[in-house]
């Protein structure tokens, strides 16, 4: 009898003696020939399952993952499995502020948790996409917040006292952007009633006289035993008497406050107060973990990156070298007592606050093995320092630095250098390093440049306007670095670009303020003598003036400091004038993550791409085209032996780069 084959939309139809034999002949062969032609999309079943409880991906912040599914050999296969619009993004048209759409989820017991720039909780299935629960605090967006809406994560932790099936034995806590500490139930979304005031607990007691949206919590808390540590974010260069930066820990069960520690100090008695001059620690206030926290709980230790003191650019009612403003801090995670500090920037006046997450290693050196901490700042610095003592691991040095020409002003004579690494990007800037696209654009750069006062890295702001190279939101930021144990390997992204600043009488500053030609951000610095108006250095075309590469992904030797590799970060696809692919680098905020299968992840950079390299060589390897900007650090995960490995991203863009706005949780896999 004659076989008879039939494709009718993919579907083999048969119809015959013979036919379930040629079936299973034919499923064979295309079996076989799939093996050969495109190897690497084969699922791998025998390699590690994982998830990524803490925001940093574990609670050392080494946003590392040992999965290993995804390999340099099959990541160009990467295709996006599934995404959740979370329908949370403002473009301002009808709320005062714009969103950014920072944060990384985690995977705590099988299930996605995140949060959402208008300070929602949203649990989903880490497979699907689909939504289990959400839970709205309600904050008012009418508000007028000191910046964008934005948030960068939850915190999960389990209770080893509560019983089997207890309510709240699993928790979320989540800082909202209006100050509250909430706890929620990680199965239900319920408010645990039993922590604060019904689930939550105000933030804003005991900080000082609080300005409505102007005192925050953007990064999430970290629990560390049975305390959940938090702290703070500011708009600070508003004025000198703003709310205390304070860091305080809360009991896990209850909210109530456990310890409370003060970057400034409120009394000669309190820790560091012999860095402030003339008292002046009673009257100011700030130098606020905005940054998130790291911890380690084996040793009992909570780790603390702080900002400036108020305001940010003139320090003249704040003499002194400002610890513990612009420091590393170890606290003990359950009483809140001082271990050590190490502060990376004496009486701050650029506002180069430790944005970064500290990161926790340990480091070989001569046969042993070290623990360590290591800190990346906006600078292009990386400190390496002992995990118990702060003492530096490599060498550092206090060099001179400019003086200030601003009456008033006392600006502090050194400044901290790490030896080893050497400074990730130059330290040096003239007007003939103007940079344009043209000739016309170049020459506008270099005027700029030529009338504002430069002398190198900490030139302090003054009158006739400061260059400011590493910009403040230069170096290393808030995405902060990724720790490769296995390959000892430190990955980090940097922008390169200047800012310009300068500070204003107090008689000329509506004047300017209200200049027909007037530019950039002006904000007031109430209680001194000066206002304050910056703005990133760019051209008519809004590139920077600064040569290119003006983003960059970074490998450094853990154990040595070298530098492996350097790589432009992002192309100008998605911000010049007309669309170029020019690997040119780009300014970037959010982090990388890597993987133990060689494989670093990461988008951050200008261009709407999520982009995976090679960890030891620094090769581009794959991108994927986001919906909206990725201006946030990534995160992966594999629930079961059988299923796919997944690399999560938000995408939803950044008011204040400017990229492409969204609501968008995107999840890339191999083929299924």
């Amino acid at each position: 009898m004659r076989t008879l084959l039939k494709v009718e939309r993919g579907t083999i139809v048969h119809f015959g003696k013979w036919g379930g034999a040629l079936l299973a002949l034919l499923a064979i062969v295309v079996l076989v020939v799939s093996r050969l032609r495109s190897p690497d999309v084969i699922l791998l079943t025998d390699g590690p399952i994982a998830d990524w409880p803490a925001y940093g991906g574990d609670p050392y912040g080494t946003r590392y993952s040992p999965l290993t599914q995804i390999t340099r050999e099959n990541v160009k296969r990467l295709e996006v499995a599934w995404t959740h619009r979370t329908g949370d993004v403002s473009d301002g048209s009808t709320y005062p502020r714009q969103t950014s759409f920072e944060a990384t989820p985690i995977l705590f017991r099988g299930t996605l948790y995140l949060s959402t720039p208008f300070s929602r909780v949203i649990a989903l299935d880490p497979e699907t996409g689909e939504e289990r629960w959400t839970y709205d605090p309600n904050i008012d967006l009418y508000q007028r917040y000191s910046e964008s809406l934005v948030s960068r994560g939850v915190e999960a932790w389990e209770d080893p006292e509560a019983g089997e099936g207890e309510s709240c034995r699993w928790r979320i806590f989540f800082a909202t952007l209006d100050a509250r500490l909430l706890a929620l139930d990680a199965v239900s979304g319920e408010p645990c009633r039993g922590f604060g005031v019904g689930g939550a607990v105000d933030l804003t007691v005991g900080v000082g006289d609080v300005e409505r949206g102007e005192y925050e919590v953007t990064s999430p808390p970290v629990a560390v035993g049975d305390v959940v540590v938090v702290g703070s974010a500011q708009g600070d260069n508003r004025r000198v008497e703003v709310e205390k930066g304070d860091v305080r820990g809360f009991d896990a069960r209850t909210g109530a406050l456990r310890w409370t520690f003060q970057p400034v100090p409120r009394s000669p008695e309190s820790p560091g107060w012999e860095g402030w001059e003339s008292e002046s620690a009673r009257r100011t206030g700030a130098a606020n973990a905005w940054a998130p926290l790291a911890s380690d709980p084996e040793r009992d230790l909570v780790f603390i990156p702080t900002g400036s003191a108020a305001p940010d650019f003139y320090g003249g009612e704040r003499p002194g070298s400002n610890v513990f403003a612009d420091c590393v801090v170890a606290l003990r995670a359950s009483t809140g007592e001082l271990v050590w500090h190490f502060q990376v920037v004496h009486h701050d006046l650029w506002d180069y606050d430790v944005a970064s997450q500290p990161a926790l290693i340990t480091v070989r050196r001569d046969g042993q093995e070290i623990p360590a901490v290591v800190q990346a700042t906006k600078m292009g610095h990386i400190f390496i320092l002992h995990r118990e003592t702060g003492e530096p691991l490599f060498p550092v040095e206090e060099r001179p630095v400019p003086a200030s020409t601003v009456a008033g002003e006392q600006a502090w004579p050194t400044q901290p250098f790490p030896v080893i690494p050497a400074a990730l990007q130059p330290e040096r800037m003239t007007p003939d390093s103007a940079w344009g696209l043209t000739p016309w654009d170049r020459g506008k750069c270099r005027e700029k440049m030529e009338g504002l006062r430069y002398e190198g890295i900490f030139t302090p702001p003054s009158l006739e306007g400061t260059l400011e190279y590493p910009s403040m939101i230069g170096g290393a930021n808030w995405g902060s670095l990724a720790l490769d144990p296995e390959r000892r390997l430190m990955i980090l992204n940097m922008s390169r670009f200047a800012s310009w600043v300068r500070l204003i009488p107090r008689d000329e500053f509506v004047a300017a303020q209200t200049a027909p030609d007037a530019e950039g951000q002006f904000t007031a610095q109430a209680g001194t003598p000066y206002g304050m108006n910056r703005d990133p250095l760019v051209s008519p075309w809004e590139i920077p003036c600064t040569p290119p590469p003006w983003g960059t992904l970074v490998a450094l030797h853990l154990d040595t400091g070298e530098k492996l590799w350097e790589v432009p970060l992002g192309t100008l696809r998605d911000i010049a004038p007309v669309p170029l692919p020019i690997k040119y680098g780009t300014p970037n905020l959010g982090g990388p993550i890597v993987t133990a299968s060689g494989l670093a992840f990461i988008a951050a950079a200008m261009d709407n791409f999520l982009r995976a390299f090679d960890v030891e060589t620094g090769e581009e390897l794959w991108k994927g085209r986001l919906p909206a900007g990725g201006q946030a650090t990534p995160m992966t995960y594999r629930v079961r032996a059988d299923g796919r490995q997944y690399v999560v991203i938000a995408a939803g863009g950044h008011a204040g780069l400017g990229t492409k706005l969204g609501d968008h949780l995107v999840a890339f896999a191999l083929p299924n």
